[in-house]
């Protein structure tokens, strides 16, 4: 069974002299707590409000106002709770100060006016039972007071973060054209400057495979760029070889796979996103490991052979046209020896080693190569052709 209330045994009559003596004092209790806060925070910006008056003292005038109302109408637990107090949550939030120092100065608040309210309590003899009850209840106003202002700071935190994503996204469009117009140096230095990222001399561009739709974003840390709007998300990473860069990036983006494109100047940052992009098409393909976030840089043969890919299969069709001559079994264990002989440069000993096989093996297969290929087998220009051809089709598993 709750307690029973000690500000309710309060006659009526007392309740309302005590409201009416408080009301009385709250025009001059009110400046002399803007007075106080003022000389506890003279770093305090004053605001004014369309009369001239500074908000701060209307915010605590209708604060004292609501509470001391209210001691009547809802038996010491006033509820009424000034809009004000968001509004200055709001400021606070958008002139980037945090809650701390605001929740001091209504702490400060708070303590001056219950000392006023305790002495006109006092001089009318209201039970200290009741006093007692009646601060608990202040300070359950000032929770309220607070949380208002918590609530107007989020909203103004909620919407300094989109305008700063908006911003951040404009950014990266125009960083990423294909096609950057006559005034690119100058509209870049405008909105970089808008988001306050300082502009790098090199960037290297990251293409996101999402691990699920609702994945949160990786914390990729202050200073890299992250567009999560898109169905593959990017990312502009500046100065990508600074120390440690790489590693914190592979912190930041485990459970997410994708790629990073090379380093590039920044003006050519459309570059390394073509690459990130080639990279990430690759690993749809299966052509390139899928589960992590790679760096272009450490899977470069197989970005230059896999790419060009119907220029790739022309080549092979003219190279190893000599291999149709046999039968697909033997064709393979051909070209595997072919390729073996031209990363070695080597006699049948060392091919024989990388493949695993017998010397006389790999010279009865040498010799059955040069019979294919004839003379073109000596000249370094189709040597070259053919390894490139015979590494294309062992990075596809081929």
């Amino acid at each position: 069974m709750p307690a029973r209330s000690a500000w309710r045994d309060v006659p009526r009559l007392q309740v309302k002299q005590f409201a009416a003596l408080a009301m009385d004092e709250v025009p001059q209790l009110a400046q002399d707590i803007l007075r106080e806060i003022r000389r506890e925070y003279p770093h305090l910006p004053v605001v004014l409000d369309e009369s001239g008056e500074p908000m701060a003292l209307v915010g605590i005038r209708r604060a004292l106002e609501g509470f001391v109302k209210q001691l009547v109408l809802t038996e010491g637990r006033p509820r009424y709770l000034p809009e004000v107090f968001q509004e200055f949550g709001r400021g606070e939030g958008l002139n980037g100060r945090s809650l701390d120092s605001l929740q001091a100065i209504y702490r400060l608040g708070v303590r001056l006016a219950w000392r006023r309210l305790a002495e006109i309590g006092q001089q009318i003899e209201i039970p200290p039972p009741a006093m007692y009850e009646l601060a608990e209840s202040g300070f359950e106003y000032l929770d309220g007071l607070v949380d208002e202002s918590v609530r107007g700071y989020a909203e103004a935190a909620a919407r300094q973060a989109g305008e700063r994503l908006r911003l951040q996204r404009k950014l990266m469009e125009l960083l990423l054209a294909d096609h950057p117009r006559g005034d690119h140096a100058d509209a870049l230095k405008e909105r970089a400057a808008r988001v306050g990222w300082p502009l790098p001399e090199r960037v290297a561009v990251g293409v996101l495979r999402r691990p699920a739709r609702e994945a949160m974003a990786p914390a990729v840390g202050q200073g890299v760029l992250l567009d999560m709007e898109t169905e593959q998300p990017r990312m502009v990473v500046p100065e990508p070889g600074a120390a440690g860069r790489p590693e914190l990036l592979r912190r930041a983006m485990a459970g997410w796979s994708g790629a990073i494109g090379p380093p590039v100047p920044l003006v050519d940052a459309a570059k390394s996103l073509r690459w990130a992009e080639a990279a990430v098409g690759l690993m749809g393909r299966g052509l390139l490991p899928a589960g992590e976030v790679l760096f272009c840089t450490e899977h470069t043969e197989a970005l230059v052979l896999l790419q060009p890919e119907e220029l790739i299969d022309d080549l092979a069709g003219r190279c190893l046209a000599p291999l149709q001559l046999c039968g697909p079994a033997h064709a393979r264990r051909l070209a595997e020896t072919l390729l073996a002989w031209l990363e070695t440069r080597g006699g049948a000993p060392e091919v024989a080693s990388r493949l695993g096989v017998h010397p006389q093996t790999v010279r009865y297969r040498l010799r059955q190569i040069r019979e294919l290929w004839g003379d073109e087998i000596d000249d370094p220009d189709h040597r070259f052709q053919l390894e490139l051809v015979l590494r294309a089709q062992r990075l596809r598993g081929s």
